[in-house]
């Protein structure tokens, strides 16, 4: 760093972040206010954490604040603070580049909307890119900061026009300062430097901020004599720096006297979520171990809950000092889309994660903040239940195999559609309800959709029994059977796999088949291991099916799509000797058994299973003509 003035290109990433919120969020602006007052109230946190070891970082400068500084001759806005501040290098990596931006993972999420005026103001919060939303109302953007226990300060600014600058700055103080040279403002816009604009913007979105946001107001005051009275009718104009924020630590209040809107603004407020809550906790508990929570589930999932280092929502403090974010010891994988904070009066400010993952203090919290929320989750009127599952299920289904302890009672809260549900949710208590006192099986099938699977071929003969059966179509449903078991004495067992044993099969004339079949066998010899007298189909004539432990082909296909080698595993070919196609397949068989003829339905029999599950076909053109060859009563082959 050589002190003059750089100018560096933004990252192509960056250029294309900044485009999409300005543009898709014009109907949001104020949502600027939000982010900046959030990222300083973030640098504060940070100071104040790291004063609990280094007691010189503050030096006479204690008093933390946010301030803002209205101009409306220069239609200017300010936002400052005295934070830990930035060093230059931080300053590079963090504004202009992708480095800890998470612009990737907004760009990624913007990926996954219908198009970008889809794009909503949470995705802002929920990336860490909500600095660059200041150029939703400003034309040029100017940052100047210090680090706390840093001799040299630096200047950054740009008109969002794909360039900025940077260089070295003599800044007196610790902290960040970010001024906007606002836009020309429209006739219907917002004026950004009105007092009660400004104050009703915190209000809605930082009124919990735990600093004080001050600003200088416009007071009337009386003009004194000399003896210090005031003279009448004269007055003058002064102002007076005035809180904005009420800076309410609501989880430490009586949970009767929070009101559902102050609950909707503080979950707005760390959470940058603009949808209302769907439901909350709010516990205080006194005694051996002492703590104050405030946890919400969230009415719509994020779009980060299901990257690969999905953030835990959960806020760490300690006597109302904010300890960290994104706190994971306080609540499993499964629930990591729980937002709120946890206030625990006994733990040290200096806690590191290391320790948190061995206290005896913060492990006992996870146990009875998982509870109650298993508990909050299972009290949930049916449709507010079925709203977080649409949502939730995936992550949450996840529990069966993550939380041993409360694997039971994740069972009673899962929810699945079934042959005779008519598209509606039914719980595993519900279905075990229904079922017939001498049946042991809970039976279901795993795919793609419900409508594939409730006109799946392996359905037929529990249909013709009237037996329920579970259609799950979430990939984790494979592993939550795996892990679950059984529920309440009850087995589960799969309607794809095995014998079902619904029927004795009718000896005598299975005995007609068996030549058949081994011919059959014996044409697909390199695809199916064996060639079964299907105990599944009425009306179908074939089946892919694989052995009672086998691996499902649906299990197979989630971890072929998720990269892994998965061994090429043959599975038995189930047939119907009811079915007229077998009737005269058989016939052909008994003509002339070496016929190319048979090799040809053989085929068209595999063929036809694969078709059945939704399967692709190596070769359509053949089962086309196949199907020619059958309903048009051609000869013995299709071959040419």
């Amino acid at each position: 760093m050589d002190g003059t003035k750089q100018t560096h290109q933004f990252k192509t990433e960056v250029q294309q972040l900044m485009n999409i919120i300005i543009n898709s969020l014009y109907s949001h602006k104020e949502i600027f206010l939000r982010e900046l007052v959030s990222n300083a109230s973030d640098a504060l946190d940070k100071l104040r954490f790291k004063a609990q070891t280094d007691s010189h970082i503050l030096g006479t400068d204690t008093e933390l604040k946010i301030k803002i500084i209205r101009d409306k001759k220069k239609n200017t806005l300010e936002i400052s603070d005295n934070g830990i501040g930035m060093t230059y290098e931080e300053v590079m990596d963090n504004i202009g580049t992708i480095a800890r931006s998470g612009t990737a993972g907004f760009l990624e999420a913007v990926g996954t909307v219908k198009n970008q005026e889809s794009v909503t103001p949470e995705l802002i919060g929920q990336f860490g890119v909500g600095f660059y939303s200041a150029f939703i109302v400003a034309e040029k953007v100017t940052l100047t900061t210090r680090a706390a226990g840093s001799d040299n300060g630096c200047r950054w600014e740009s008109n969002g026009d794909g360039a900025y600058t940077i260089e070295e700055f003599d800044r007196k103080t610790r902290g960040t300062t970010i001024t906007l040279k606002l836009k020309k403002a429209d006739a219907d816009d917002q004026d950004f430097t009105d007092e009660w604009t400004i104050r009703g913007m915190i209000k809605r979105h930082s009124d919990f901020v735990a600093y004080p946001i001050v600003m200088d107001v416009e007071k009337t005051d009386p003009v004194l004599d000399a003896d210090g009275k005031p003279q009448k009718d004269k007055t003058k104009k002064v102002l007076r720096e005035e809180t904005l924020n009420s800076m309410k630590a609501i989880w430490t209040k009586d949970k009767k006297e929070v009101s559902e809107e102050e609950h909707n603004e503080f979950y707005q407020h760390i959470s940058h979520d603009w949808n209302p809550p769907l439901a909350h906790l709010h516990l205080k508990l006194e005694g051996t171990t002492e703590y104050s929570a405030l946890l919400y589930i969230p009415s719509k999932a994020p779009f980060d809950l299901f990257t690969h280092e999905p953030k835990h929502g959960i806020q760490l403090y300690s006597k109302r000092v904010f300890i960290m974010e994104n706190c994971k010891e306080l609540m499993p994988p499964y629930l990591a889309f729980v937002k709120g904070v946890v206030d625990a009066p006994d733990l040290n400010l200096n806690v590191s994660r290391e320790i948190l993952q061995h206290d005896a203090l913060v492990r006992n919290i996870k146990k009875n903040l998982v509870k109650k929320v298993l508990e909050l989750l299972a009290s949930m009127e049916q449709e507010k239940y079925e709203t977080f599952y649409k949502e939730f299920a995936y992550i949450f289904k996840a529990g069966v195999s993550q939380d041993f302890d409360n694997k039971d009672k994740i069972a009673d809260l899962l929810r699945f559609k079934t042959t005779k549900s008519d598209g509606k949710w039914v719980s595993l208590k519900d279905y075990v309800a229904r079922m017939d006192a001498d049946r042991k099986d809970i039976y279901y099938i795993t795919g793609d959709s419900p409508n594939t699977l409730i006109n799946s071929p392996h359905l037929e003969a529990l249909k013709e029994k009237d037996v329920e059966v579970l259609l799950m179509t979430d990939p984790i449903d494979e592993w939550v059977i795996r892990d679950l078991h059984e529920f309440e004495k009850k087995t589960f067992k799969s309607a794809e796999k095995g014998d079902l044993d619904l029927d004795k099969p009718d000896e005598k004339k299975k005995e007609e088949y068996v030549s058949l079949f081994e011919q059959i066998k014996s044409s697909l010899n390199e695809k199916v291991k064996d060639v079964k007298l299907s105990t599944h189909m009425k009306s179908s004539a074939a089946c892919l099916a694989g052995d009672a432990y086998d691996m499902s082909g649906y299990m197979e296909k989630i971890l072929r799509a998720g990269g892994q080698e998965v061994p090429t595993r043959k599975r038995v070919l189930e047939l119907n000797m009811d079915h007229p196609l077998l009737v005269r397949i058989k016939a052909i068989h008994e003509t002339n058994k070496e016929t190319e003829a048979l090799a040809d339905y053989a085929a068209f029999l595999y063929d036809l299973a694969v078709v059945s599950e939704g399967g692709k076909l190596d070769d359509p053109s053949r089962f086309n003509k196949m199907i020619g060859h059958l309903t048009g009563g051609a000869g013995d082959s299709v071959r040419e």
